[in-house]
């Protein structure tokens, strides 16, 4: 049976790329995009007015904040009766501003 540990030198020799990197080197780190946990109130109000519908999704990218965040101020609102839901399905709806 032979013997199949390689060599410290042959491990090196294996691990490295054509650029002379390591293996074992990473990418660096992309920056991410910071995002706020509140919303301000009177800026989501007239992005919402100002449009026919809105979802979750839409209404988080446009006040950068999280989507978890938008899905809470868009369920009061819907409590308040500021809002409907006009469409959609399984957590994923479509909401519409209440005609006044």
């Amino acid at each position: 049976m032979a013997n199949k540990n390689k060599t410290a030198s042959s491990k090196d020799k294996s691990n490295k790329t054509k650029d002379g990197k390591t293996k074992k080197d990473k990418k660096p780190v992309s920056e991410r995009k910071e995002l706020s946990v509140t919303i301000n109130e009177n800026d989501a109000t007239k992005i919402i007015q100002s449009s026919k519908v809105i979802t979750i999704h839409d209404l988080a990218r446009q006040t950068n904040v999280k989507i978890s965040t938008s899905n809470a101020f868009l369920k009061k609102l819907v409590g308040n009766g500021t809002v409907k839901i006009v469409g959609g399905f399984s957590g994923h709806y479509i909401y519409a501003p209440v005609s006044q």
